[in-house]
């Protein structure tokens, strides 16, 4: 008896591995403090609400690369989506207006730079 105190067996050292390895681990999953979590909700943009701009955008007369600049619209500034078009080459354009200007703008939702 007295040399299962002093050498336990194998068995128990994999016991304690694995209890200790669940005591770090575990907590991981649960919420601070043991609330419940609660999953926001999404919420969708309306299509009569505006768009924000993320950085200053030039308006361009015409849907084409090429065409003059119109006005400029600064960051954070409403932009109300009027049409969407797609010109030659597969680039969308969308026809917006922000404050009295409308104009054309290319549409940068893939990471593209203008």
């Amino acid at each position: 008896m007295g040399a299962d105190i002093i050498n336990p067996p194998a068995s128990s050292g994999w016991r304690w591995s694995v209890l200790l390895g669940f005591a770090l681990i575990a907590p991981v999953g649960l919420p601070a403090g043991g609330a419940e979590r609660s999953v926001p909700a999404v919420r969708r943009r309306q299509l009569d609400e505006p768009l924000l701009s993320s950085g200053v955008l030039t308006l361009r007369i015409a849907p084409e690369r090429s065409a003059p600049a119109l006005a400029t619209v600064a960051v954070g500034e409403p932009l109300h989506v009027l049409r969407i078009w797609s010109g030659f080459g597969g680039r969308r354009w969308l026809r917006v207006r922000s404050g009295s200007a409308c104009g054309w703008l290319a549409d940068l939702g893939c990471g593209e730079r203008a």
